[in-house]
């Protein structure tokens, strides 16, 4: 039995997509959790280097954001190694992305901190897109802690 191709994204969801990973990667550079706020549903579902599963953007702010942002610096996806995909309806998109940071030892010396992630987004009616679901993830071998102190710029 043959399978059908991947539901790649036309170009223009390919772009809206590439934008909002762009946008949203700023409000991480800029340890900004208001700012970054109305990327995500309010009960969004995820998976990340700190937590197994967490059910809200509060609880996600508290155990994922609060122990990555301000510890990390220089964060951006690969967008040139981005894959979109998208429902054959374009109200869902999934975007497959490496991404690079910067971590810190506890003695300060920065260290590579690449890493993958899988968003999911669903169109609103409004046109705007929104993630359901993430799953970020550091490269093997690269260390779980970093220990940088930058503030978080707001709430």
């Amino acid at each position: 039995m043959e399978n059908l191709p991947l539901p790649e994204a036309d170009a223009a969801t390919t772009e809206a997509v590439k934008d909002w990973l762009g946008r949203f990667a700023a409000c991480v550079r800029e340890v900004d959790y208001a700012a970054a706020y109305p990327f995500w549903h309010d009960n969004i579902v995820i998976f990340g280097t700190y937590q197994e599963l967490v059910r809200s953007r509060q609880a996600w702010t508290d155990t994922q954001w609060d122990n990555v942002w301000p510890r990390t610096e220089g964060f951006a996806f690969d967008l040139g190694n981005t894959l979109v995909l998208a429902s054959p309806d374009g109200t869902m998109a999934v975007a497959i992305t490496p991404w690079d940071s910067t971590g810190f030892h506890p003695d300060g010396t920065p260290f590579p901190r690449p890493g993958r992630a899988t968003i999911v987004l669903a169109r609103q009616p409004d046109g705007r897109w929104v993630g359901v679901h993430s799953h970020m993830s550091l490269q093997r071998g690269v260390p779980q802690d970093s220990h940088g102190k930058r503030p978080v710029k707001a709430r």
